[in-house]
This record gives C-alpha cells, sequence and structure tokens, in this order.
C-alpha cells in the first residue's frame, strides 16, 4: 500500500493528475525539478517510490559511481509491483478532490518503462515514455493502449540500440493515437539536466516541447 505520496499542486490547488515515474536514481532534485514545473502547468503530480521495498529513501549521484550502484539496486526492483505502484498512483489521484479531469502517466527510463506498461495494463488517460529499455520487446502490448501515448528516444542511446528503437518506430506508425520522437544526436537519459553525462540541453529542449505540447492536446490544463 502506497503511503505518504510526495505531490505537488498547482497554483489554483486543482487541476489534471500526473503520476511522474522515476528514474533509477530515485526520487532526486532532477525529478523534483520536474514535478514542479509540471505543477506549475496546472497539473496536480504524484511520484510513487519504486524501491521502496528494497531501498527505501533511494537517492543517488548522476556520475559512474552513482549509476554503478542504482544499476545494482535496480537489479532487485521487480517490474510487476513497480506497475502495480503506478497503476494504484493513478487509482489515488483519481479519487482526490483537488483532482479534476484525467490522470496520465509520464516516466523516464525505468519509468518510461513503466509508463508504456500501465498504458497497455491500465487506464491512464495520457501516457508518456522517455526512453523505456524494455519498451521495444514489449511493444506488441501497444495493440492493448486505448489512450493517447508518445515515446522519446535518443539516437546514440548506449542502453537502446538504434535498431531496438526502430521496431517501435514500425509499430507504432500503424497505430492510431501513437507518436514516436527521435532525438538522432542524444544518448540515454538526455533529459536529465543534472547529470551532465547524459543531458542533450538541445534535445531535451525539443523532445519537452513535444511532450508538453503533447498533454496540452490530451491532457488540458
Amino acid at each position: 500500500m502506497l503511503t505518504d505520496l510526495p505531490m505537488w499542486h498547482p497554483p489554483s490547488g486543482r487541476g489534471p493528475g500526473l503520476v511522474l515515474i522515476q528514474e533509477i536514481f530515485g526520487l532526486d532534485d532532477y525529478l523534483r525539478s520536474v514535478a514542479a514545473e509540471l505543477a506549475g502547468s496546472g497539473y496536480v503530480v504524484a511520484i510513487p517510490e519504486l524501491f521502496r521495498r528494497t531501498a527505501p529513501g533511494w537517492s543517488s549521484t548522476h556520475d559512474e559511481v552513482g549509476v554503478a550502484a542504482s544499476m545494482e539496486v535496480a537489479a532487485s526492483f521487480d517490474p510487476a509491483l513497480g506497475l502495480s505502484d503506478v497503476l494504484e498512483t493513478v487509482a489515488h489521484l483519481r479519487s482526490l478532490p483537488a483532482v479534476t479531469g484525467g490522470v496520465g502517466v509520464l516516466g523516464f527510463c525505468l519509468g518510461g518503462s513503466l509508463a508504456f506498461a500501465a498504458a497497455a495494463e491500465g487506464d491512464p488517460d495520457v501516457a508518456v515514455s522517455f526512453y523505456g529499455s524494455t519498451v521495444a520487446e514489449q511493444i506488441d502490448g501497444l495493440s492493448r493502449v486505448t489512450c493517447p501515448i508518445q515515446f522519446h528516444f535518443g539516437g546514440r542511446d548506449p542502453y537502446i540500440p538504434r535498431s531496438d528503437v526502430a521496431v517501435v518506430e514500425a509499430v507504432v506508425a500503424s497505430h492510431p493515437g501513437a507518436e514516436i520522437h527521435v532525438q538522432e544526436e542524444a544518448g540515454h537519459a538526455f533529459h536529465n539536466h543534472v547529470a551532465p553525462m547524459f543531458h542533450h540541453p538541445e534535445a531535451a529542449a525539443r523532445a519537452w516541447d513535444l511532450t508538453t505540447t503533447f498533454l496540452r492536446r490530451n491532457l488540458p490544463t
């Protein structure tokens, strides 16, 4: 059971809901800044703590040491339980008086995989998936997605081969309501502005503009 969910509210105190799903780095300054920006745009944002069962309170640095430590923590993560946490958070947001309109999911890295899984197995009103490493191998699940969904990838991602991204592109092309954007010059986690080894400012800006436009269209505040 999820308790004490970190939450951010818009200036009006009310708005559509968004479940923001973490990277392997945990609830860090980067994720908090994304949550604050989304709340400033009119959304009620909640972040489930995915590693609460095995590494509660986990947050790491954004360098090679932090990546290695986070990968070790992620190795004991159960994706099925994580998906359950995400879907429970969607339901929780829907139950709140402050949440008006629909509830969407948006995730990065590990969270990108779970955002897609939540759209395939649950019922969010919109989904945005940034560079989810398991998306390609599970892309057949797109046939079960009924909400608008947007995928983002980097063309030079060392963790997700460009050939895998091409698989996703091919399936998305025949699915109404789905779109995919590839920043060809960017690698993994290119939106993470507190991770110098990953961040690609130009690609991040383009992808985020696409994201906010997509959210405004499909989950208007």
